[in-house]
């Protein structure tokens, strides 16, 4: 099977684009590797956020390994690295999972990562991680320091305590404080599983538009 890895562009279009299969592609993976991430005895609420991104990111590498996806051989999940946004001359930011796929490489050559999947530790009743999924999380595509490039973004909420409901709810309660109501989370179906999508202009004037699932630990 071959889906198709992004949308017909204009000429000149400078934003990678995912179709919306790819999209899925990525959100059904990474969902399915936290079912094997979380199976892990030192994934746990007290855990810290990179180890349990290492984890995530083990789970999505053996979700496409062994469970037989049509993309397993097109999709490649990638260590963390450093990221330079277009007006930094050195990195000025580290991606937590970015994603390559092999069918845009072979059309555009464009080395960097495709898609990147930034991870936030989340709890609805703690006002302090909810500032930080919005300014160290949704900020950094908004201003171009991830994604600079890419008009779709990836977000995972690890839920260390309380609901995922109330995770989103904390989140778009800052959002209200802050005056960005345009930008709440809402429900999406984007895949068959339970995601949300945020749209958000760019420091450019440009949209960008992000995906996020909330992960109970």
């Amino acid at each position: 099977m071959r889906i198709p890895y992004d949308a017909p562009a204009p000429l000149g279009k400078e934003f990678i684009e995912l179709a919306p299969e790819v999209t899925a592609a990525i959100l059904l993976t990474l969902l399915a590797g936290w079912e094997r991430a979380v199976a892990s005895i030192d994934v746990r609420a007290d855990a810290g956020e990179v180890l349990i991104t290492e984890r995530l990111r083990d789970g999505m590498r053996s979700t496409l390994k062994l469970e037989g996806l049509p993309w397993a051989k097109t999709m490649v999940i990638l260590p963390g690295a450093e990221s330079r946004s277009s007006a930094a001359v050195v990195p000025d930011g580290r991606t937590d999972i970015p994603v390559m796929l092999i069918e845009i490489f072979v059309r555009t050559q464009e080395h960097d990562p495709h898609a990147i999947i930034e991870c936030k530790r989340i709890a609805g009743s703690d006002t302090h991680l909810c500032r930080e999924y919005v300014v160290e999380g949704i900020d950094r595509f908004c201003t171009g320091k991830y994604s600079h490039n890419h008009a779709i973004g990836f977000m995972a909420g690890y839920v260390i305590s309380g609901t995922t409901d109330e995770a989103v709810s904390g989140v778009n309660a800052y959002l209200s404080r802050t005056s960005r109501e345009p930008e709440h989370l809402s429900l999406a179906d984007a895949c068959e599983a339970p995601t949300l999508i945020s749209k958000h202009i760019r420091l450019s004037s440009s949209l960008v538009t992000l995906h996020h699932v909330f992960l109970p630990c």
